[in-house]
């Protein structure tokens, strides 16, 4: 029997049906190819990721033994030129004002010292009267943080493009990235410790490392998101966003390296400059929140797929633990004493112009060096938020109120070895500091003291510190000291410590410059215990002239100055003339510092440049960025 034919509409429902049949077979295929570059280390190049990760630590380590060495150098030039200079007058100091070699006044003038443009770097950019985007980095700066970030961007798209599944070159790229964002974690948390080991040894500001913070912080989190944007991109050909929101919820590798990835962005964008500055005591306890999520999320990540990485992890929260309890032990030691069961008192005084007076009665003999800050809690003003300040004065005493200091000195230079450990647990240590209010602590802190005027306000307190401190002055033989407003805080103490060490012929130190600048005449209240105390002091007309310069007298009339040695003068200083008049009767190696308004800071900047090439002039600038 003769088969029958097929019509049209049979012969349409059978191509039909192998059509579907096709596509089905081609999606499954697709599907079984692309999925698997989306979980563990399929299409990662363990490899590269190895060689890129050594290159990161060694281009971070070289880095950092080349300014090791750089600091030991000049660290025993200072010391030499010390020992040398501390017994010579200040005309046989004349062969260290002079420079030696060109390179190096070349090199401070336009890369160490000079500003990424024209003169702005620690003057705020500002939106408005509340809102300002932070400073700009320096050109020193600049050209580390610029190495720092194109060299991790080089590393991620440094990928295996010769495959031919572009799928797994984008499962590369997730490896890369999660790798780098890893290992950068490690530096940005030593980066963020004020027990940071580094700062002494490369006697390089908190301030320098809060900058690299940031930075190596935004390069992290740029990381992190091109790690989950690339599982992302691969989830969804395999499986569609109802698979990508399947694996968030029930896989827990999933979930955890979604919420350490969601704490960095929810950081990125709390730490921009206009949101920091308008909540900073409120960004500063969620940021730590937040990061113990990020490690923590990361952490559990690694640990449930048993990832390399792991390792580097538990050194991350090995390093925050470590800084974290290293805090508390600075807490507990220096505000507690077994003897006598004493705790940390401050008395706060309200001054003219908005401004405390801060004294903290500490309860055991503590040795501060000049150019030091202090980080300060108080009782009933939010315990939890801590803010650095400069150590203006500090007072050792005796615990004892019947056996006054001088005296325990006289006895336990007689007395046995048991007399001098006990004087040394009678005495204690009162630090103090001036605290201009601006907003939160520092204005509710005001307002407290205020209302008690004229007398002063007890709280307990909590003195978390010294830090800094790391350059000496005592090498140079002539000092300029620029303040603006409370930045004096920082200057007093190295005035002291030189005055008295050019009296005992200790430091190399022959002449030493303050020039204050402050709005009203009711500023040099602020310090008036402690200057009156520094000019009582001992051969102090012969090294020591003092410039005040108040920008906005009540009657210009007024200004006088009591005497050569102590200047007053109505308006702002001309910056440049000062600096170029001390270059001319430079004696020695001179240093310039400053600490102040940000805009007063990069003036002195500029004008310290303008005279690299006149004689040997280093500048030291203190600041508390944020």
């Amino acid at each position: 029997m003769a088969l029958e034919r097929p019509n049209d509409a049979s012969r349409l429902e059978v191509a039909q049906l192998l059509a579907r049949a096709t596509t089905s077979a081609l999606s499954s295929n697709t599907t079984s190819t692309v999925a698997p570059f989306a979980t563990a280390l399929n299409g990662v190049d363990q490899p590269m990721n190895n060689l890129f990760k050594v290159i990161l630590w060694w281009s971070i380590g070289v880095l950092g033994m080349l300014i090791l060495v750089i600091r030991i150098f000049q660290r025993w030039r200072a010391h030499v030129r010390h020992m040398t200079a501390m017994n010579l007058s200040g005309q046989q100091q004349r062969y260290f004002a002079i420079n030696r070699t060109r390179w190096w006044w070349n090199f401070k003038k336009y890369v160490l010292y000079a500003p990424l443009g024209k003169k702005r770097h620690n003057r705020e950019i500002r939106l408005s009267s509340a809102l300002n985007m932070g400073t700009v980095p320096s050109r020193f700066h600049s050209i580390i943080l610029g190495g720092f970030i194109f060299s991790n961007i080089g590393y991620m798209v440094a990928l295996p493009y010769s495959r031919e599944d572009h799928y797994s070159v984008i499962a590369a790229l997730r490896g890369r990235s999660g790798v780098l964002a890893v290992i950068n974690m490690i530096a940005l948390v030593i980066f963020a410790g004020r027990n940071n080991p580094l700062i002494p040894l490369l006697q390089i500001s908190f301030d320098t490392y809060n900058l690299l913070h940031r930075w190596i912080g935004r390069t992290v989190v740029l990381e992190a998101i091109v790690h989950t944007g690339c599982w992302t991109y691969v989830k969804h050909a395999a499986a569609g966003w109802s698979g990508i929101w399947e694996m968030i919820a029930t896989d827990p590798f999933i979930s955890w390296g979604t919420i350490g990835t969601i704490a960095l962005v929810l950081i990125a964008v709390l730490s921009l400059s206009p949101v920091r500055h308008a909540f900073y005591e409120t960004f500063l306890n969620v940021h730590i929140i937040l990061a113990f999520f990020t490690i923590l999320g990361t952490w559990t990540h690694c640990r449930i797929a048993k990832l390399p990485q792991l390792l580097y992890l538990k050194v991350i929260l090995t390093l925050w633990m470590v800084e974290r309890i290293a805090r508390m032990a600075r807490l507990a030691w220096y505000n507690y004493s077994l003897h006598g069961k004493r705790w940390t008192k401050a008395t706060i005084e309200a001054l003219p112009r908005d401004a405390c007076r801060v004294t903290l009665h500490l309860p055991r003999k503590v040795n501060i060096k000049p150019g030091s800050h202090a980080y300060l809690r108080f009782s009933t003003l939010n315990i939890w938020e801590s803010h650095p300040f400069s150590i203006a004065w500090v007072q050792h005493r005796s615990s004892n109120p019947s056996l006054p200091f001088n005296k325990m000195d006289s006895i336990s230079s007689m007395g046995s070895e048991k007399q001098v450990q006990s004087k040394a647990k009678d005495t204690v240590t009162d630090i103090s500091f001036v605290i201009h209010a601006q907003t939160g602590l520092t204005k509710r802190l005001f307002d407290k003291a205020n209302a008690y005027r004229p007398g002063a306000l007890t709280l307990t307190a909590a003195f978390e510190g010294p830090y800094g401190g790391d350059h000496s002055l005592d090498s140079y033989g002539h000092v300029v000291l620029f303040a603006g407003s409370s930045g004096i805080t920082h200057q007093i103490p190295y005035i002291q410590h030189l005055v008295k060490g050019c009296n005992e012929k200790s430091v190399a130190t022959r002449k030493i410059v303050l020039v204050w600048i402050v709005r009203d005449s009711e500023h040099l209240e602020w310090v008036r215990p402690w200057m009156n105390q520094i000019l009582e002091m001992q051969g102090r007309r012969e090294c020591l002239l003092i410039k005040l310069f108040v920008t906005r007298p009540k009657n210009p009339r007024e200004i006088i100055s009591p005497s050569n040695t102590v200047q007053m003068f109505p308006g702002r200083p001309n910056i440049k003339l000062i600096m170029q008049n001390e270059v001319k009767e430079q004696v020695g190696a001179m240093c310039v510092t400053v600490c102040g308004p940000g805009g007063l800071a990069d003036n002195v900047r500029d004008a310290v440049r303008d005279v690299q090439e006149d004689g040997v002039v280093d500048f030291i600038e203190e600041s508390f960025t944020w």
